[in-house]
């Protein structure tokens, strides 16, 4: 619907100017008197636009519509476009393995409220646990009422003790406590990268730690908005990305948005609520099926 309001002098004019705006279709919603004449508000009813149509590959620029459909940033097109995707994928982005040996640093998990931290340090533990391995679990989130439950009852599973702290320095003091013969798990608080006080007390908790910073990032975010918050990580240390909730997320441009922005290596992607097969290894190859995957009308 078209909505507009005019004022003149006398009604007659005010609905003159309706109908030689609008049309003799246009409807009067209401007038009123007004210190200068008269205000109508009148509408037109419009057909809504019709829906675009759906993208399809072009041939000359086999993965152009797959990056435009997933909202990757128009300054990734060119180094993306052509050729094979997961090649030109592993050309602009680095992808490693989490170090999860014993005398490997502890991984500290970081990342907004809800991106999926605690289970993501779950699903690490499980596998670690299925592998012979009883790694030490930790979370840094002590203060905020019923943040540890969940991850109590995941490491009560897997037959875990759960460190619990509440600041960085029970943190490094806890961690000093225990001997480094098994990996360290660490799952921080959600805390706000753009406030000076919540950065400073992630940077204590890698300072003291001597963590590998994790950037622990739900898929589906807006692009820039996903791009702001690797970027104000990884000025705070973060040099590892995990995606999270690609089971739900249909559009995977905020992903590649963050990875660029932060100059983040993948190395995991949740893939379900599954403690034991919910994680699995973000290669260039997986990541390249899945951008190809979801698109309407992809043709090979």
């Amino acid at each position: 619907m078209r909505l507009k309001i005019y004022r003149a002098p006398r009604m007659a004019e005010a609905m003159a100017r309706v109908r030689t705006e609008l049309g003799e279709d246009a409807l009067i919603l209401a007038s009123r008197q007004v210190d200068d004449g008269v205000e109508v508000t009148a509408a037109l009813e419009v057909e809504d636009d019709p829906p675009p149509p759906p993208l399809k590959l072009d041939v000359d620029q086999p993965h152009r519509a797959a990056l435009i459909y997933h909202g990757v940033p128009a300054a990734l097109h060119a180094a993306l476009e052509g050729g094979d995707l997961a090649a030109n994928l592993a050309a602009v982005f680095e992808s490693v393995p989490l170090a999860l040996a014993a005398a490997d640093p502890p991984l500290l998990l970081v990342g907004p409220p809800g991106g999926g931290k605690t289970l993501t340090c779950a699903k690490l533990a499980a596998r670690l646990v299925m592998s012979g391995v009883h790694p030490l679990v930790m979370t840094a989130d002590g203060r905020r009422a019923g943040a540890t439950e969940q991850l109590a009852a995941f490491t009560g599973l897997l037959k875990l003790d759960l460190v619990v702290t509440d600041n960085p320095v029970s943190l490094g003091r806890a961690l000093s406590r225990h001997q480094r013969a098994v990996p360290a798990l660490i799952d921080a608080p959600g805390l706000d990268p753009f406030d000076p006080s919540q950065a400073a007390e992630m940077r204590a908790l890698a300072a003291v730690t001597g963590a590998t910073t994790v950037l622990v990032l739900q898929a589906g975010l807006d692009p820039a908005e996903a791009a702001d918050l690797a970027r104000a990580h990884a000025d705070l240390g973060a040099t590892l990305m995990i995606a999270t909730k690609l089971d739900l997320a249909r559009r995977l441009g905020s992903v590649l948005s963050a990875a660029s922005a932060g100059h983040l290596a993948f190395t995991e992607a949740g893939v379900g609520p599954g403690v034991a097969d919910g994680l699995i290894r973000f290669t260039h190859a997986e990541l390249a099926s899945r951008l190809l995957a979801a698109i309407p009308d992809h043709h090979a």
